[in-house]
């Protein structure tokens, strides 16, 4: 993939563009960040073996890039401690987290370019998560810095952009080249087995969706 080197110049400045908002999202939370980069870490050094281009069984080897963030993530919202501490970050910065999505589309397209996704997993075809990156500026501008929308506004976008997340999570595994593949047969889904690409889905969507997940809450805590 060495002719995909701008593309994952692009994913790998993304990748850390993410963490830093994560990180002030957060409050500066060392434990938060140290988690982060762990994993991260940890699942680079796995790619770089090849073990996610396998994709044969069942469940797919894929999964475990996804499904461990989800389970932190409900554990976080499931224990007293992990509440409490949510509670206190920064809706602030987890909204303009989102601005992500924008680089982040356009390296999907760029992918698509080179034959390594479907064009569905593209705002060319049924992923329209752009929006979310390009209205996340607004929500935090007017949200937050100004106070001039109201909480059932923002309650609104946030649930929105999970909407439009779960869209395109749905999308890029379906087609991935997996015994239930749906999208994509000419031209699968798998630029997301390499790094620095698996970085996506295995801490930009998570950290994506922990973000929404956080800011509804203390939005429906404090009272729309």
């Amino acid at each position: 993939m060495e002719h995909l080197l701008y593309i994952s110049i692009v994913f790998i400045l993304t990748t850390l563009l993410t963490s830093a908002l994560l990180y002030k999202g957060t409050n500066n939370s060392k434990t938060a960040i140290t988690i982060v980069l762990i994993w991260m870490a940890i699942q680079a050094i796995i790619s770089l073996t090849g073990f996610y281009t396998v994709t044969i069984g069942t469940p797919p080897r894929f999964a475990l890039l996804l499904v461990p963030p989800i389970i932190f993530i409900i554990m976080l919202f499931l224990t007293r401690k992990g509440r409490s501490a949510m509670d206190g970050f920064s809706g602030k910065y987890l909204t303009l987290l989102h601005i992500v999505r924008i680089p982040i589309e356009i390296g999907l397209y760029l992918l698509f370019l080179h034959k390594w996704v479907p064009q569905v997993m593209t705002f060319e075809g049924r992923n329209f998560d752009i929006l979310c990156g390009m209205t996340a500026p607004f929500i935090y501008y007017f949200g937050y810095v100004k106070n001039a929308l109201c909480k059932k506004v923002l309650t609104a976008w946030n649930v929105a952009c999970l909407v439009l997340l779960a869209n395109i999570v749905a999308t890029a595994v379906l087609s991935a080249p997996f015994s239930f593949q749906k999208f994509g047969f000419d031209q699968p889904n798998t630029a997301l087995f390499y790094f620095p690409f698996i970085w996506l889905p295995c801490f930009i969507v998570p950290a994506a969706l922990f973000a929404h997940l956080v800011t509804i809450r203390q939005l429906v805590k404090t009272g729309l």
